[in-house]
């Protein structure tokens, strides 16, 4: 009997995992650790409903590709067997590198290194426990492979990771303007010159995909009260490194030993449930800094922040300072840990990098911006950038 097995998802429905070796890696612990990371990390503080996993995001993902690659090759695009097993297996692995609370701790707990080179390093150990069964899922992840367009599947402005989280992350956060037609999108892509393109028919779809993204990003992803307890969670683990703050359990390696004694396998055992039982822990500690930090995230009461168009002033910077000094009884270097300032930004699409590309039935090819009465355009060239201020209520 062919092997079948099918997972209920929320959003797609059931999502068929028909191959025994996909099983096997979704099976293994490393990838099942996904199952305690949030997908949003602090986004649920103000959209309670955004609970949901990087597991969910990686199994929808797959979903996705399974759809695409039995589009690409209705349209006689060839795509081998091993080719198809190969492209499913990278992406259900492409974030397999996350580490607790995903991109808000990255570069914290360990420093210098992000997602993506993690994800590699646990993909060539997977690799070889399975016996090197996993080296042409390498090479597609790590564009090594010359078919580019299975590549760009996974990574690209048009990908099937940002059709999903975007499809996703509305969906669990109750924001419809993250609601994008990816089924539509996925009917029109097709393969030319080796690259991945949609059909013209597809210009608005893209169009509504780019702005979709473009109001997630700053109506749930940047949205004040996330960037701040994102800000917190930072300063409470690079705070509990500073002062060596007793840890306990998984944690402790990550913030009180040095970097080379933490090994591949200990990372892979950390998750979101270790760094709560330790702001749990550090509510009550002696250093004032961290306590205060760890009570406002366990508590949400989170810290002041405003956005402005434009960088913050000095001088408000230091009221706000004094201000904390003042009130909490602290150094000016001790205030600087609850007030600061940053910047966040984000782009609608990228011009410079990878592109969208259309294919007309006429054969010709056109940047998605160049396209006659384009929404996105050259107007929208560059980031939007907003400065921001945190500071005590």
């Amino acid at each position: 009997m062919r092997f079948r097995k099918i997972i209920n998802d929320p959003v797609y429905g059931f999502i068929t995992i028909d191959d025994e070796l996909i099983y096997q890696v979704i099976a293994h612990p490393y990838y099942q650790r996904l199952r305690r990371i949030n997908q949003m990390a602090m986004a649920s503080l103000v959209y309670p409903g955004a609970v949901h996993t990087r597991l969910h995001h990686s199994l929808g993902a797959y979903h996705l590709m399974c759809n695409a690659l039995i589009e690409l090759r209705s349209k006689g695009i060839e795509i081998t067997p091993a080719e198809d097993q190969a492209a499913k297996i990278a992406i259900l692995l492409h974030d397999i590198g996350h580490g607790p609370y995903s991109h808000a701790l990255e570069d914290v707990l360990i420093e210098g290194l992000h997602h993506e080179e993690l994800s590699l390093m646990i993909m060539k150990d997977l690799n070889r426990q399975f016996g090197g069964r996993l080296q042409l899922a390498m090479e597609i992840f790590t564009d090594q492979h010359p078919k580019k367009f299975l590549h760009q599947l996974i990574s690209g402005q048009l990908d099937v990771d940002r059709m999903d989280y975007l499809t996703r992350d509305s969906f669990f956060s109750g924001v419809n303007e993250g609601v994008i037609g990816y089924d539509r999108i996925i009917k029109m892509l097709t393969v030319h010159q080796g690259e991945l393109m949609v059909e013209e028919k597809a210009i608005y779809s893209i169009e509504k995909f780019l702005v979709a993204r473009r109001l997630m990003y700053w109506q749930v992803y940047l949205h004040k009260t996330v960037l701040c307890a994102e800000q917190m969670l930072k300063r409470i683990i690079r705070r509990a490194k500073k002062i060596g703050a007793i840890t306990p359990g998984l944690l402790n390696p990550f913030i009180n030993e040095p970097l080379h004694t933490v090994t591949l396998d200990e990372f892979c055992r950390i998750d979101d449930h270790d760094v709560v039982t330790a702001i749990k822990t550090w509510c009550d500690h002696e250093d004032p800094i961290l306590s205060f930090l760890c009570k406002g995230i366990i508590n949400r009461q989170l810290l002041k922040i405003k956005y402005s168009g434009e960088p913050v002033s000095p001088e408000l910077l230091a009221e706000k300072t004094a201000e904390a000094c003042t009130r909490l009884n602290l150094g000016l270097e001790d205030a600087g840990w609850l007030v600061f300032t940053g910047e966040a930004s984000s782009s609608t699409y990228n011009f410079e990098d990878e592109h969208i590309h259309i294919l007309f039935k006429d054969g010709t090819v056109k940047d998605i911006s160049a396209v006659d009465n384009a929404l996105i355009n050259q107007n929208l060239r560059g980031k939007v950038k907003k400065y921001y201020i945190c500071y005590l209520r």
